[in-house]
This record gives structure tokens, sequence and C-alpha cells, in this order.
């Protein structure tokens, strides 16, 4: 069982997208879409996790993505759409230093693991 809470609806990550926050220099600055974050690059001293969108009641969660508008997984405008790929296996970070929440997964392909993590923003969060 998770020591954070689970978000299950669009409203309830808002919440979290809505809170005030400053302008930082760490490295999440540049994530507005997914972007590699390396374990070397992530500023763990200041993040926390708060929360995840993980589903403790599914075992595999879809890999099907949602992209409405053509966008792709990268792209800096692409949906937050929490039952989809990523979302569906990422966690909430918040940054002590700015505020700034942070959406944050590990990618894992045949021979590499690669964390990522996307900058939250309250108007790409979708229904």
């Amino acid at each position: 069982m998770s020591s954070v809470p689970f978000l299950n609806t669009p409203e309830a990550l808002r919440q979290l997208a809505n809170q005030p926050h400053t302008p930082c220099q760490c490295s999440l600055q540049h994530c507005a879409g997914w972007e590699s974050v390396s374990e070397a690059v992530w500023p763990a001293q200041q993040m926390q996790r708060v929360a995840t969108l993980r589903d403790p009641d599914v075992y595999e969660p879809t890999f099907e993505e949602q992209h409405p508008n053509g966008t792709r997984y990268d792209s800096a405008d692409a949906p937050v759409a929490l039952k989809f790929f990523p979302y569906n296996r990422c966690d909430v970070h918040v940054c002590g230093k700015c505020q700034q929440h942070a959406l944050r997964y590990t990618e894992f392909g045949g021979y590499y693991v690669d964390p990522r993590a996307r900058r939250l923003a309250a108007e790409r969060i979708t229904d």
C-alpha cells in the first residue's frame, strides 16, 4: 500500500496543479513535455512525492495513449489523461523550493531504464 494518496480524478490533480508556485532554477524547468531526467539530474534533495496516479487495484495499466489533437507522447501540449499511459504509471512530486508539481515515471525498454519527468500544468489535465 502506498504512503501517499491515490488521485483518481482530474479535479484532484488540478487542485495540486493550481497551487501557487514560484520560478525555480531546478532541472525541471526544461520538462514541459516528458523529458529524461536521470538520477544524477533529478533534484532529489528538494523533491517530495505527494501523490500517485497508479491505481492500486490495476495490476497492469494500459499502454494506450490519448492524443485527440494529434499531439505526441513528448509534446509540451499533450493532454494529461489519468487513465492513459504514461500518467497511469506516475507519481506526483513537489519541489520544496518553488512548490512546482511534477509527474515522474520510469520508462523501461529492452536494455534500458529511463526516468522521465514532466512539469504539471493544470490546463493540460483532461477528463
